[in-house]
């Protein structure tokens, strides 16, 4: 039976805090469990689908979050819904813009605890990197956030309201009436965020669902790229019941060098990993997987790093996205040099691989890619003063 468990760090875990009282938050709810509490709250049962597609668009269409203003639902039902519901998102505790416009927001959840999201605007898209977890439960010896100890899962309500979070600040939500326009600054997600998506695999797909539902924020699911460190029983779940695009955290050619780098491989080694990618593209319809690379000086990129990287992946429909290392205090590698990394590009472009260079983001704002983690960590909070935000 092969292992499910992670390797991880030792885990401390604070039970949440609800900030609403015994409200029930309706954010996060799929259609299916919204009906059911509204049902359960006194919605006869004939009544329930229409109110699901009334409530659904306020929400996740317009950005509405009071419910006097959802004006087409009655006012004794909007009395009933105010004494049972909210509707709430997490609250930001603290905006910072780089210098390139990428901006990180620093948002406050139940409990007490904090993970940050980042907006990274382009010419073409607007891209929202979005968290999955409080912490990680990985420990990439690259990655910034892989030192912070996993604290908990995040709900679907609490990933879904990121996105929506990101919407209030961008002014994208639509205005009731007003022409539909194509243009949009959020336009794409990555779960590329602090945590391990498919270690919360309910949860993201929940929240992914609602973000790809064409009543409310009505985002394609080629819109949408879900990035694991591979975590191999779940990449066919994420097929089958998301369908979005793939990346996957791969940084290394042989068993030897990723086990340093990405831990989970002792789990599941890179010939297993690459099996289960494999059929990833035919069972989800996407185009290609997305292999993620950070360029580490004499790690992993060696000219014969690449060709054994082209050897791996020979057959697979896919892009290499080469990683410029973004550097952090204390960090125990150095980036790749520019020749360094054109010489291996071109080597997987020759092979004929799509290999773009990412270009580092919000590194000012310690923003960019494996830089991401919560300013509740950074200032070192003692176990009490956690303790007693959360509750305990």
């Amino acid at each position: 039976m092969p292992p499910i468990a992670p390797i991880t760090q030792d885990v401390l875990t604070i039970p949440r805090k609800d900030p609403v009282g015994d409200k029930i938050n309706l954010v996060g709810l799929t259609r299916e469990k919204l009906r059911d509490v509204l049902i359960e709250h006194g919605t006869p049962e004939k009544q329930a689908k229409m109110r699901v597609g009334q409530i659904w668009q306020w929400i996740y269409g317009w950005g509405v979050r009071d419910f006097d203003d959802m004006t087409n639902l009655s006012k004794s039902l909007r009395e009933d819904l105010k004494a049972a519901f909210v509707v709430a998102v997490p609250e930001v505790v603290t905006k910072q813009v780089s210098e390139d416009g990428t901006r990180k927001y620093l948002v406050k959840i139940a409990g007490g605890h904090e993970v940050e999201v980042v907006y990274i605007p382009e010419t073409d898209r607007g891209t929202l990197c979005v968290s999955s977890q409080v912490g990680c439960t990985l420990t990439c010896s690259f990655c910034h956030t892989g030192t912070q100890k996993l604290v908990r899962n995040l709900s679907a309500g609490e990933i879904i309201g990121q996105v929506m979070v990101a919407r209030d600040d961008l002014g994208e939500w639509p205005e009731q009436g007003a022409k539909n326009t194509e243009t949009r600054l959020l336009s794409n997600i990555v779960l590329m965020g602090m945590g391990e998506p498919l270690y919360n695999f309910e949860n993201v797909r929940d929240a992914m669902n609602i973000a790809m539902d064409p009543e409310g924020i009505q985002l394609s699911r080629r819109r949408i790229t879900l990035s694991t460190s591979g975590v191999v029983p779940e990449i066919a779940r994420t097929a089958e019941e998301i369908g979005c695009q793939l990346a996957v955290s791969f940084h290394a050619t042989t068993d030897e060098v990723r086990n340093q780098l990405v831990p989970i491989n002792k789990r599941w080694n890179i010939e297993t990993l690459i099996e289960a990618l494999r059929a990833y593209p035919r069972v989800s319809n996407s185009e290609r997987i997305t292999f993620e690379y950070v360029m580490l000086n004499g790690v992993n990129d060696s000219d014969e790093d690449a060709y054994r990287l082209l050897e791996l992946i020979k057959g697979i429909p896919a892009k290499i996205n080469l990683i410029p290392f973004n550097e952090w205090p204390g960090a125990p590698y150095k980036r790749s040099s520019n020749n360094r990394i054109r010489a291996f590009s071109d080597i997987i472009h020759d092979g004929g691989y799509a290999s773009p260079v990412r270009k580092p983001r919000g590194e000012d704002i310690m923003a960019a890619c494996g830089q991401l983690k919560s300013e509740t960590e950074r200032a070192r909070k003692s176990r009490k003063q956690i303790e007693s935000e959360a509750g305990l």
